[in-house]
């Protein structure tokens, strides 16, 4: 397999800024997205969807967020073609742009009240947007740390565009907090909810900023070089990495899925079934979020030091274990409990997973078409898992209650200990 980082002291200036690059870009993407998710759960099923049943209509907002998910390997295999072919920096821009005018516009969508059904089909259309936009995003955001980092070091470095995720959740749901926090939940409802899909529009000059000034990687700039790039990298990855793809799915199944139990449906759980503010559910998914900024290097790290696999699976088997007691401690009704439970599920099951997870998917391919390769595994199962995962717990609970979610969360994650288990060790 081809080398993956940077040789020599002279990249190290250049990984430090692209790292920072990778991460602060990464966050403004996932502040995009995860406004999706946090008002899917709280006011599109009114706006949007008023004519349903309150659960009704958060069944039918999920569903439009579960769009986006379907749409991300759409935006894999885009991006991952062109990013094999052509570089990595041009299609990090690309997404950015996407994803930001995508974002912005959804701040300007009228309701249902004043345009009926045209309502949630143009909501429809820009999360499809939004989804081919982040889609693109991971692949380049990952190769360019991992693909600069110094040998040893592709785990630490390669877990900080994964900070991303954590920092744009956080900042997503504390503009969600304060905006709703500062207005009646009428004015709230009314106008109040667009400020943070506005906003994004600042956030994304400052991040097309940051990346214009970073250089394309040395990996692909040794491929460019050489005149090797592939010509159709998904059929090359196919042919070539058919069994790495399928493995690095299901190693991504525990991780994606739980983690939109954790952070997007909690939210709903805790007003409809336990009976509690909205501000309950969201104040500890901002302190997980907040964690997460540490647990995600450290983890990171540490697959440097013991390798990919065992840490990759502490997470997948935390998560299997901790299916039930999350609802047990979500149906005390007591507040810290609820927030220990968000913590635990997100900080020690989910972060342990996806901290080593941009350089052991990175390592599980060559550089010709790593991109694609990495995009591919990545975004499909992000389709199976996070995109269906919200929709499918609110089914469950709704008909079996929380017992059916404790078990589809278990099965999940049964599927990435099974699949780290038959994975290679890439360290």
């Amino acid at each position: 397999m081809e080398r993956l980082g940077g040789e020599g002291t002279g990249q190290t200036s250049s990984i430090r800024q692209v790292a920072l690059a990778s991460f602060v870009g990464t966050a403004i993407e996932w502040y995009d997205f995860f406004l999706y998710g946090t008002a899917a759960a709280l006011v599109f099923g009114t706006l949007f969807f008023p004519e349903a049943t309150p659960l009704g209509g958060t069944l039918l907002a999920f569903a439009t967020y579960g769009v986006g998910f379907f749409a991300r390997p759409v935006g894999g295999i885009i991006f991952g073609h062109y990013g094999d072919r052509i570089g990595r920096k041009t299609m990090l821009v690309l997404s950015l742009l996407i994803m930001g005018v995508a974002t912005f516009l959804i701040g300007l969508l009228p309701t249902f009240e004043q345009v009926g059904i045209l309502a949630p089909i143009l909501l429809v259309v820009l999360r499809l947007l939004q989804g081919i936009g982040v889609g693109g995003e991971w692949g380049g955001a990952v190769l360019m740390a991992v693909e600069h980092a110094p040998p040893g070091r592709r785990g630490f470095f390669g877990s900080w565009p994964q900070m991303g995720v954590p920092a744009g959740l956080l900042l997503a749901n504390v503009v969600f907090f304060v905006t709703s926090s500062a207005m009646s939940e009428a004015q709230f409802l009314a106008w109040g909810w667009r400020i943070p899909f506005l906003l994004s529009i600042i956030l994304i000059g400052v991040g097309l900023y940051i990346r214009l000034r970073i250089m394309e990687s040395p990996a692909f700039r040794r491929v460019q070089e050489s005149g090797t790039e592939s010509q159709m990298p998904i059929l090359d990855v196919l042919r070539t990495y058919p069994k790495n793809v399928l493995l690095a799915m299901g190693m991504r199944i525990a991780e994606n899925g739980t983690f939109y139990i954790l952070t997007a449906f909690v939210l709903t759980y805790v007003v409809q079934e336990v009976g509690l503010e909205q501000s309950v559910g969201l104040t500890g998914v901002i302190i997980a979020a907040a964690i997460g900024l540490a647990t995600i290097p450290f983890f990171g790290a540490l697959s440097d030091r013991v390798g990919r696999r065992p840490v990759y699976l502490f997470g997948a088997a935390f998560s299997l274990l901790f299916a039930f007691p999350f609802f047990w401690l979500l149906n005390t009704g007591v507040g810290p409990l609820i927030w220990l439970a968000i913590v635990l599920g997100v900080n020690l099951g989910h972060d342990s997973m996806y901290g080593p997870q941009a350089a052991y998917f990175s390592e599980l391919f060559g550089t010709r078409v790593r991109y694609s390769g990495a995009s591919l595994g990545y975004q499909l199962a992000s389709v199976l898992a996070g995109g269906l995962s919200p929709l499918i717990a609110v089914a469950l609970l709704a008909s079996y209650g929380y017992t059916a979610v404790a078990v589809y969360m278990a099965f999940m994650a049964l599927i990435t200990v099974v699949s780290v288990i038959l994975a290679s060790e890439t360290f």
